[in-house]
């Protein structure tokens, strides 16, 4: 059975910095497709970034500001969030998928976690 469990959400103040961390269990991130995605109220999920053996991709929205990674050892995938502003807040959710190649479309994901709330303060 797959589980995904994310935590490292919270309360941050405008330009500050976050981990988040998604510990897999029943799968392994090394041979997988892990992403983050994000909802904020009223809004659909949205595509944050995702990470395989293939690389990493990244939304417009958080490029340059975020990055993503993963420890094969500890089967966790990570989403370092620098330099947040009010409109990063959102119920971030981590996601993974059999498959090795990147993906941002929500729907093609099969394990979800619960998810973690970050609200960003300006």
């Amino acid at each position: 059975q797959v589980q995904l469990v994310e935590s490292g959400g919270g309360l941050v103040r405008t330009g500050t910095s976050l981990l988040l961390s998604c510990a897999a269990s029943g799968l392994s991130v090394s041979n997988s497709n892990v992403g983050w995605f994000r909802q904020a109220p009223g809004m659909d999920r949205e595509f944050v970034a995702t990470i395989s053996w293939a690389g990493s991709r990244y939304a417009d929205s958080v490029e340059g500001r975020f990055v993503i990674s993963k420890d094969n050892i500890q089967n966790r995938v990570y989403l370092q969030m620098n330099g947040v502003n009010p409109e990063d807040t959102a119920v971030y959710y981590c996601a993974a998928r059999d498959l090795t190649n990147l993906e941002v479309d929500a729907g093609r994901y099969q394990y979800w976690g619960r998810g973690t709330q970050v609200t960003v303060t300006s």
